[in-house]
């Protein structure tokens, strides 16, 4: 599949939306309404507020959802205030519906989402970091967790591909887990999706606010689910739009992505004398005798990556009535990759339904669908970038795709052929609904039930032509290939909870919660694949068309299910001491008997300081908290039937007859259990100078113990390794908050947001052994990631690299034994055997930083808006696995810019190795592998315009404004990859920070237009 929609499809689209703005702002400056509106904060309506007419006593206060209607004349303003929040102004003009969005003077008085509730922050026993809407569309992302990095303190979030639809690696508070998932648990209005969800299926647009539960008071509702951290995601309703006509709401935008700095390496010129030098020392002949003008210059990277577009549009309707809001969007995107023959299409509908049908009972719906067209890349930007020298021909003489390597003499894979006779396509469609019925039998009482249903179908189609010129280059004709993958998921979520909330006298307040909570998921996988394809014509539709002796047909199932138990007491006295406990039972279908229920509770407590007597005389402090938990949190992490013995195909012989069968493929053991994680939290929330600081600095301390590991057993059990329960490790860390109002009056303002987090990680015990060698790759083996107690998980190890050998008589006077050369790669022999092993190897790094930082300041003055935002890390590792072959070995591959200044008996002086010495000198993994990953980016800058609508008497217009963007625009980083955020492995635990030139992250600069009728 080549994406449909192209350039000028997408233009034809954003003129049909311009026709419709057009048509919409036309429609409304003939409309003419009573003065009337909604007052809304946090989201929520916002009953018993204010409205008054400036310099007048006439005046009202806003009905139970919000609501109120006032007479009022054009040139009148209006006054609208409620106790903790910023007072807020708004001239009439020719408007007859004026909603009205009040915001909280004080960051304590703020309502957040907790699990299965909601709750104000100045009454939270636990750790939750917030993310407003405004946040998460201020900067268009293509997925709403790329907007979360550097917003939350505690919480690194990691761009590691900028394929399009590419996800982010996520770790609230570290890692808890070595082979199970670190990733955190979303929850979705209340549906819980599971840590590995595809966030290509939800429309950031539509998202209301977002919470990051992180300590064990607020995570422990969700028990073994929430080990990890838990991410709430509230989608918008029609809630505060008012009882007048629906609000309509239209966001274009139009990005382009440019390439950004790319790794230095040696030009064509410097290739060749590079590549010569090296065959001249190993005594082989010269790949380029001739002048260098006579070969090809072939840039690659230009013609594998480049300047690539986006386009997005959204449109969405909310309205609401006395017993009925409702909220419906559309959504396009289309984001072709730089990496030519990538891209994604995404097609999302929502659509939020709630209904009053009583004083006592409410129900409603929330439903999204969306159906994404995946292009996989047919060419990577490691192959264009270091895999192919420039010397090597696009065509041959005849004009076709070449595809033979003369210098190593074998084929290639030509990336631009590829891109033209391949195929690699996904399609997804998924749909994830919720409905929902409460019941409030009395006013202190309320019930709530949820089904949840989410079915999501995968086809994957593959088609390698037979005309790919590596397979003809050799004269291997008729090997096309194809394969068909679906996969099928289906699942469902049953929540229910009672919640009792009542005062007793006026010191006493309690909420109490109780639920049960059922899932079950299952899903099937059906792939087929094809050899021997002759023609082209039918692709991946026809398997049959190919050599049925090669055929390749698999299956596979896998299912689960939970049931959960749980509860929560929320008690406060005099609204200064408050107290939480928690507690929830879980039962997996992922272990055996008698190990499938555990039971996890949390304890957390708070003092509002502010609220004693002795703290009334002062003028610093307009809030001060102190509040402390903890509790205990489980892991399943491991798949469905890690429990159960595996059976392998295993064919014998009968009667001299090979026939079919089976052998036990991996020992069982029904005693794994989960992984279980203790943590403790103490934390001190302040906000000073009247409301104009916010501070919040969290420190933590967890351990996990009995972690999933596969551990070395006795070969006469007939096997090599039983994955048992062994081991713990522990994080450990700080996190501060700082929000500012540095400057504010009626034309400008000024507000910061500083984010920093520290955290530790460290292995405790790994069953008895002091360290585990970890194999992350098997074409990269073993010898650079280890487990080690007292170390991170992982740690990089390898030899020291000491530079180069000097003299014949350095290397003789060394000891060694074994072969060295002049001008070679000089490691060090720790152990003074005389061999340079992995027994010399010392730890050389970690992938985790010392600091995790970000820092954003928000101006605005009159109509115009200005922000600025740095992230990055302080202190952290990467590895880079393209130092083997781009930095030590041959000449084959495209080489660093560094060797340039490499070894030669002009200069005798420098550490880089020798062109050649590779095949003498073996290559270890050593610390030059390693490098700093320390690096500040600057993620965004925003400038806009809010046009005055009041003034320009657009009065059918709410608000309209047009805003130019820049994303990932300045990167200081010392890696010779430009990008340390990259990871080769994506969301893997033991294999953090492995560059190998991955997709980059491009430079991005959108400009776009948001309109509300």
């Amino acid at each position: 599949m080549k994406l449909k929609t192209t350039p000028k499809m997408c233009q034809s689209l954003m003129k049909t939306f311009t026709c419709l703005f057009l048509m919409l702002f036309f429609t409304s400056m003939l409309e003419a309404q009573t003065v009337s509106g909604t007052v809304i904060a946090d989201g929520q309506p916002l009953p018993g507020a204010t409205v008054i007419v400036k310099g007048t006593t006439t005046g009202t206060t806003t009905d139970f959802d919000g609501n109120f209607t006032i007479a009022a004349n054009a040139e009148s303003t209006l006054v609208i205030s409620y106790v903790g929040f910023a007072t807020k102004e708004i001239l009439v003009g020719n408007q007859t519906q004026i909603n009205v969005t009040l915001e909280t003077d004080n960051k304590l008085d703020e309502v957040v989402i907790i699990g299965y509730g909601t709750q104000r922050k100045s009454d939270l026993t636990g750790s939750v970091s917030s993310v407003s809407a405004e946040d998460l569309t201020a900067i268009p992302v293509a997925r709403v967790d790329q907007a979360l990095q550097g917003r939350a303190s505690g919480v690194q979030v990691t761009q590691v591909s900028g394929a399009p639809g590419a996800g982010t690696v996520i770790r609230v508070r570290g890692g808890n887990s070595i082979t199970g998932s670190n990733e955190p648990l979303w929850v979705i209005d209340g549906i819980v999706v599971g840590t590995n969800f595809n966030l290509n299926n939800i429309n950031s647009n539509d998202i209301k606010s977002i919470e990051i539960l992180k300590d064990a008071s607020s995570i422990a509702i969700y028990g073994s689910r929430g080990a990890n951290g838990v991410v709430l995601v509230t989608t918008k309703n029609g809630a505060g739009v008012g009882t007048g006509k629906p609000q309509i709401s239209l966001n274009l935008y139009t990005s382009s992505q440019i390439l950004p700095e790319l790794p230095d390496r040696l030009n064509q010129r410097e290739q060749i004398e590079f590549t010569n030098e090296s065959a001249r020392f190993r005594s082989a002949a010269e790949p380029f005798p001739d002048d260098p003008s006579t070969y090809p210059d072939n840039d690659w990277v230009d013609l594998v990556l480049g300047s690539a577009p986006i386009y997005n549009a959204d449109l969405s309707i909310a309205g609401a009535t006395d017993n009925v809001n409702y909220y419906t969007s559309l959504n396009y995107f289309n984001q072709e990759g730089i990496v030519k023959s990538s891209g994604i299409e995404k097609y999302i509908f929502r659509t939020n339904l709630d209904i009053k049908l009583s004083d006592k009972v409410k129900t409603g719906f929330r439903l999204n669908y969306s159906r994404l067209e995946q292009d996989n890349a047919l060419a990577s930007f490691s192959q264009a970038a270091f895999g192919i020298l420039r010397t090597q021909p696009i065509r041959n003489d005849d004009g076709s795709f070449n595809g033979f390597n003369d210098v190593v003499g074998s084929p290639f894979s030509n990336p631009l052929a590829n891109r033209e006779l391949n195929t690699n396509e996904t399609f997804t469609n998924n749909l994830l609904a919720t409905v929902y019925v409460e019941y409030s039998p009395a006013p202190k009482w309320t019930i709530r039930s949820t089904f949840s249903p989410e079915f999501n179908n995968t086809k994957r189609n593959i088609f390698r032509s037979s005309q790919a010129p590596d397979l003809l280059s050799i004269g291997d004709t008729g090997q096309g290939s194809a394969s068909v993958r679906t996969v099928n998921s289906n699942g469902w979520n049953n929540e229910n909870t009672i919640q009792y909330q009542s005062d007793f006298g006026e010191d006493h307040s309690i909420t109490a919660l109780a639920g049960a909570s059922f899932q079950k998921v299952s899903t099937e996988i059906a792939e087929a694949e094809a050899f021997g394809i002759t023609s082209d014509a039918t692709g991946f539709n026809n398997l049959g068309n190919s050599d049925p002796t090669r055929s390749v047909v698999s299956s596979d199932f896998t299912g689960f299910q939970i049931a959960s138990f749980f509860g929560r007491l929320n008690y406060s006295y005099k609204d200064k001491y408050l107290l939480t406990l928690v507690g929830r039972t879980d039962g997996s279908s992922r272990f055996a008997e008698g190990n499938k229920y555990e039971f996890y509770p949390s304890i957390a407590g708070a003092w509002k300081i502010s609220e004693e007597d002795f703290m009334q005389d002062q003028d610093i402090f307009q809030d001060l908290k102190l509040r402390a938990s903890w509790g205990r949190s489980g892991n399943q992490a491991i798949g469905p039937y890690r429990t159960l013995g595996l059976l392998t195909e295993a064919n014998t012989t009968l009667n001299g007859v090979e026939v079919p069968g089976l052998t036990l493929g991996r020992p069982s053991n029904p005693n794994l259990q989960w992984e279980t994680t203790s943590s403790f939290d103490i934390a001190l929330e302040a906000s000073l100078f009247g409301g104009r600081v916010f501070t919040e600095f969290n420190y933590y301390y967890k351990e996990t113990e009995d972690l999933l590991l596969d551990v070395t057993i006795p070969r006469q059990t007939g096997f090599n390794s039983q994955l048992q329960n062994i081991g713990s490790l522990k994080n450990s860390g700080w996190e501060l908050l700082i929000n500012s109002t540095n400057v504010s009056n009626s034309n400008f303002n000024w507000n910061s947001t500083v984010t920093l987090s520290a955290n530790r990680n460290e292995v405790l015990d790994l069953g008895g052994v002091d360290f585990i060698d970890i194999v992350v790759d098997p074409i990269i083996g073993s010898g650079n990631t280890r487990l080690i107690v007292g170390e991170s998980v992982p740690s990089y190890v390898g030899v020291r690299y000491l530079g180069t050998w000097k003299s014949q008589a350095e290397i003789d006077a060394s000891g060694r034994t074994d072969p060295q050369v002049v001008g070679g790669s000089h490691f060090e022999d720790l152990n003074g055997d005389g061999i340079a092993s992995s027994e010399d190897a010392v730890v050389l790094g970690s992938p985790f930083p010392d600091l995790i930082f970000g820092v954003e300041n928000n101006f605005s003055y009159k109509n115009w808006d200005f922000s600025f935002y740095f992230q990055g890390t302080q202190g952290n590792e990467v590895y880079n696995l393209n130092m083997r072959n781009n930095y030590f070995n041959r000449g084959e591959t495209v080489k660093f810019g560094d060797l340039r200044n490499r070894w030669t008996v002009d200069n005798p002086t420098s550490d880089i190795p020798r062109a050649g010495a590779d095949s003498v000198t073996n290559s270890l993994p050593n610390s030059e592998y390693v490098e700093d990953g320390s690096h500040i980016r600057l993620k965004t800058v925003r400038l806009a315009y809010n046009f005055p609508v009041e003034k320009m008497g657009l009065n059918g217009i709410n608000n309209a404004t047009v805003y130019f963007s820049g994303t990932n625009l300045l990167l200081f980083s010392k890696t010779r990859l430009i990008d340390p955020e990259a990871s080769n492995f994506g969301r893997s635990n033991i294999a953090q920070g492995y560059l190998s030139a991955q997709y980059p992250n491009p430079r991005v600069l959108t400009l776009g237009l948001n309109v509300t009728f």
